[in-house]
């Protein structure tokens, strides 16, 4: 009997809900013996999952180390780090992906034998970089543990051009495009609606500032309505979302569905909106797992001028793209929508789903791991 290699999937997030994480671990629990580090339920699949509790957190910093610049105590001393490096005490994988940079050095203190894959996520140092206090006192602390760790990695990749090009610029180290997108699916475009219907999903965060969307299509001349299906981040600003949304009969606030069956939710639907003015450095270069969700769908797609989402929908000519991050700009858009140019777009993101699919993306990670498994570090 041939002994398949080990592989730990660390990462600080709810992994079952993880849509770049649950990639990770469908694709590796094919040749390898998979184990999971995280919060929550166990994905399908793995030997084993490590299961975090949910008040273990990974972001408890100490105030009084960061104001020292005691960075690397402050490091070690988080909860989640210390937790986790107690359950792995004593193992040893040939290959760990780390996600994110909090779980980076863990991997790297583990010493996997064949190496470590770092994913990053986001462009850490700049998290919250709309936050002067946050960027004067957290983002030294991040840049310290990119540069001290990070750096150690044996391979790294990251979710879009202008995050592999920051890190790259600040730390030296080439992370390759690894998108957000999603699996394909087996849909075809169904008919345009009268009115027009809109869609957003994801996160209700309040710098999102999902008013704008809903505020655009409130008032616009065109027969269109708007559904958002959002997970109770900041469920004040959720409350709020809801009550304007209560004063229009175009915009609705629904519950969230689970993200297997997202994808044929949206389906139903015409064009999927995201205007996301960028707050952040991360905002400003997102690339974001709901672009490919609409792809998957079948849907049109309207975006704010953010460079890397436009970009696709330019190329793939899947919709449009506002002229700026306003009401204002987004209604122009909106209102440019007809029943024609809709079709249009649902069919173009027909015809490009499967080149636009998550499996071409995977492949990448394979070509990585295979490389670290048969000894070739980057």
């Amino acid at each position: 009997m041939t002994t398949r290699p080990t592989m730990l999937i660390l990462s600080y997030s709810p992994i079952v809900g993880d849509a770049r994480v649950l990639k990770q671990v469908a694709r590796f629990t094919r040749d390898f013996d998979v184990t999971t580090l995280g919060y929550g339920d166990s994905p399908d699949g793995v030997i084993e999952h490590i299961s975090m509790p949910r008040d273990i957190r990974y972001n408890d910093l100490d105030g009084k180390l960061i104001t020292l610049k005691r960075y690397r105590r402050a490091y070690w001393k988080l909860s989640a780090v210390k937790w986790s490096l107690a359950a792995l005490k004593g193992r040893r994988f040939d290959v760990i992906i780390a996600n994110d940079v909090e779980a980076v050095p863990v991997a790297v203190k583990l010493r996997a034998k064949r190496g470590v894959l770092a994913d990053l996520h986001e462009y850490s140092p700049r998290l919250h970089d709309d936050n002067e206090l946050w960027f004067q006192r957290i983002t030294p602390w991040f840049n310290w543990v990119v540069q001290r760790y990070v750096t150690r990695a044996s391979a790294w990749t990251t979710v879009s051009e202008g995050l592999a090009s920051e890190y790259k610029r600040n730390f030296g180290f080439t992370a390759e495009l690894v998108s957000n997108a999603t699996p394909y699916h087996e849909l075809a475009p169904t008919p345009v609606s009268r009115p027009i219907r809109l869609v957003h999903s994801g996160a209700g965060l309040t710098n999102r500032q999902l008013q704008l969307m809903a505020e655009a299509v409130a008032t616009a001349r065109a027969d269109v309505t708007l559904d958002f299906y959002l997970t109770p981040n900041h469920p004040a600003y959720l409350e709020e979302l809801k009550a304007y949304a209560a004063t229009s009969d175009r915009v609705r606030v629904l519950e969230p569905v689970p993200y297997a069956d997202l994808v044929t939710t949206l389906n139903s639907y015409d064009v999927g909106v995201f205007l996301l003015p960028p707050i952040t450095f991360n905002y400003r270069h997102a690339l974001p797992n709901k672009i490919f969700d609409f792809v998957q769908a079948r849907l049109g797609v309207v975006v704010g001028p953010s460079p890397e989402m436009a970009e696709y929908v330019r190329k793939y000519e899947l919709g449009d793209v506002a002229s700026d991050f306003t009401v204002d700009a987004l209604r122009e858009v909106i209102e440019r929508l007809t029943p024609e140019s809709v079709a249009r777009y649902k069919q173009n993101a027909h015809e490009y789903a499967a080149e636009l699919a998550g499996e071409r993306q995977v492949e990448k990670w394979d070509r990585i791991i295979d490389g670290l498994i048969q000894g070739q570090r980057r």
